[in-house]
């Protein structure tokens, strides 16, 4: 996630010159990256800088923790993208920082097409704000959220959101084949099929529901299906099931 951000920001036009990465087992694409834009990697001394943003495994927290709590200072936002870490325990193991926006964005921002929950604590002004949504936005969608309390609702439903579309695609290819399609051309058609969905979704200002309700003719093909995946027992449930699934173990992952 850290590399598709910063991706993201050189294509914005941040200059690299402006960018320090800390990385202690850098693959090649971020030796290249870094090397090919003028950013900064693992620099021996680097200075308290404007933003830190946390990209990495939430069990390396501890652990990272140590080398990076010098350059979170009084006038440095933290920008975390780490799953289910607070705001209270990221000011825990980085004690001079103040402001502190916990972010969830998710895998999309990869291709610059993300959505990302942010929430910011209660000591970060307006500017660094802007500057948190300036970095999060280059990688897609924004919304920013009243209360932290809100995150662990968000990383169930878009941050985890990617696996269940890419679920969806699985089985509805093996539905197909089940069907009597050969398996390459269920697969074709069903990764078509969610992709081309999903754009259309991105670019109508329809609801959902409306599209949804104009490809579906009265005693149609669809709405035979339809009947099944809304059905009491349907997807419906199931969805609702899996999100809160998701928000529990977020919540378990605090700490």
């Amino acid at each position: 996630m850290g590399g598709a951000m910063l991706e993201g920001w050189l294509a914005d036009g941040l200059p690299g010159a402006r960018v320090a990465v800390i990385d202690p087992n850098p693959s090649a694409a971020m030796v290249e990256l870094c090397r090919a834009h003028g950013v900064s990697l693992n620099p021996a001394a680097p200075a308290e800088p404007e933003a830190l943003v946390l990209a990495i495994k939430p069990q390396g927290l501890e652990a990272a923790a140590e080398g990076l709590a010098p350059l979170a200072g009084p006038g440095t936002v933290v920008v975390s993208v780490l799953a289910g870490k607070t705001v209270a325990n990221l000011k825990d193991r980085l004690p001079r920082a103040r402001a502190v926006v916990r972010a969830m964005p998710n895998l999309p921002a990869s291709i610059r097409r993300g959505a990302t929950g942010a929430a910011a604590s209660p000591e970060t002004s307006e500017e660094q704000r802007r500057t948190a949504h300036a970095l999060l936005a280059s990688n897609g969608h924004v919304e920013w959220l009243e209360s932290e309390d809100l995150i662990d609702a968000v990383t169930a439903v878009s941050g985890s959101g990617p696996a269940y579309v890419f679920l969806l695609a699985e089985t509805l290819a093996a539905a197909g084949v089940a069907a009597g399609l050969p398996p390459d051309v269920a697969a074709r058609l069903a990764r078509q099929t969610v992709a081309g969905a999903g754009e259309l979704l991105g670019q109508s200002p329809e609801e959902p529901g409306s599209l949804r309700q104009n490809v579906t003719s009265p005693g149609g093909t669809t709405a035979a299906a339809l009947g099944v995946l809304m059905a009491e027992d349907g997807l419906g449930p199931l969805m609702r099931d899996a999100v809160a699934a998701a928000k529990r173990r977020a919540g378990e992952l605090a700490g």
